[in-house]
């Protein structure tokens, strides 16, 4: 099968929390024999920080713009059995309609920031998808579960929706030897946002100020610099996915915070999950609706909602946390792979192909 994607970044990790995801799910694909393309805008903040220009599980295309980029992605699209647009796609509006204009392959479109959508769709129309659009789609998926896919099929007309959640590659996040600049009790990584910093300082910043014979790590971009940090935070503005094996093995226990927008909504799971299970860090995370259909609240993760619960979190013996942290794994190697995700998006696709097929069909019989 033939499959192109136009998404926000494969090429760099930095700032944003698709490319990952794409690059676990985009690589299984390829293993099962499938060709995809990837068209992103090559835009400088990503640039300046690639993790890289090629790859061997797909093809990459860097345009500078649509105007360029064009003609070569619709002959690209045109030919493929499968076409996927994406969330905080540049210029995705337009896009949209070059590809929903063409009849062979199947439209989808991927939200991997739903409830940001959705909200943004309440009050206008956002860059990437207008409300117009999302029913002309075969088949939109979405990175979050729960109430966001009935209404993007009763309120915006989506014909089907199918959560596709976030995963790991376990080529790429594995257990290593401890880093010593990774070292640390207590490590979150995030990029910043307004939304999750007053549970940051409750769940990161307030334990590192109760504890100042602990070490915290915190990795993440776009951090105000003029705060006063506690002496015992260390902070890494950006960690490289070739790293991020490193930055988890180093961990006692890693944190997890979800953006508010997100987290009202449930049903999220956040890549930094699968990845540090995947690493066998044990897990700590602020609570949402759904969270208990990932992981054991109890065998292999623990939810926090106080500095308080941090503390007892970092009083548990390592017998313990590393009990959790290898439920945890166990559980994401099952279930959370970019090959599970991979066989899901392919079921999906099958069952779209059908539908579109039956309304096909439906509209010659009238």
């Amino acid at each position: 099968m033939k499959i192109t994607i136009f998404g926000l970044t494969i090429s760099s990790s930095w700032g944003n929390g698709h490319a990952t995801p794409y690059r676990a799910l985009v690589r299984a694909l390829d293993r099962m024999g499938h060709q995809v393309h990837f068209f992103e805008k090559d835009v400088p903040y990503y640039s300046a920080r690639r993790d890289f220009e090629t790859c061997d599980y797909c093809e990459l295309t860097l345009y500078s713009d649509w105007a360029a980029a064009r003609e070569q992605a619709v002959a690209t699209a045109a030919d493929s059995d499968v076409v996927i647009t994406a969330s905080f796609l540049p210029e995705g509006r337009r896009i949209n309609n070059e590809i929903l204009d063409l009849a062979r392959p199947l439209h989808i479109f991927y939200d991997l920031d739903t409830p940001v959508t959705l909200a943004n769709l309440r009050h206008g129309e956002v860059e990437y998808v207008n409300s117009s659009q999302v029913p002309e789609f075969d088949l939109v998926l979405s990175f979050t579960g729960g109430k966001v896919l009935a209404e993007l099929k009763q309120q915006h007309g989506a014909r089907m929706v199918r959560p596709l959640y976030g995963c790991v590659d376990p080529d790429d996040y594995r257990r290593v030897e401890a880093v010593s600049a990774f070292r640390c009790d207590l490590s979150y990584m995030g990029t910043y946002s307004a939304d999750r910093q007053a549970r940051l300082d409750e769940l990161f910043l307030e334990p590192s100020r109760r504890h100042p014979e602990k070490t915290f790590l915190l990795a993440g971009s776009l951090y105000p610099w003029r705060w006063e940090w506690p002496e015992n935070v260390r902070r890494k503005e950006h960690v490289s996915p070739s790293d991020h094996s490193g930055f988890y093995s180093s961990s006692r226990i890693t944190l997890n915070i979800t953006r508010g927008a997100m987290a009202a909504n449930g049903w999220c799971p956040s890549g930094r999950f699968f990845e540090a299970a995947a690493c066998g860090t044990p897990l700590i995370t602020d609570a949402w609706e759904g969270l208990d259909s990932f992981f054991d609240l109890r065998s292999e993760l623990r939810v926090v909602a106080r500095a308080e619960d941090v503390q007892a979190a970092l009083r548990m013996p390592d017998m313990e946390l590393q009990s959790m942290a290898s439920h945890a794994r166990q559980r994401t190697l099952d279930e959370h792979t970019g090959t599970v995700r991979a066989r899901q998006l392919l079921g999906y696709l099958e069952e779209a192909r059908s539908g579109a097929n039956a309304s096909i069909q439906n509209e010659v019989a009238q």
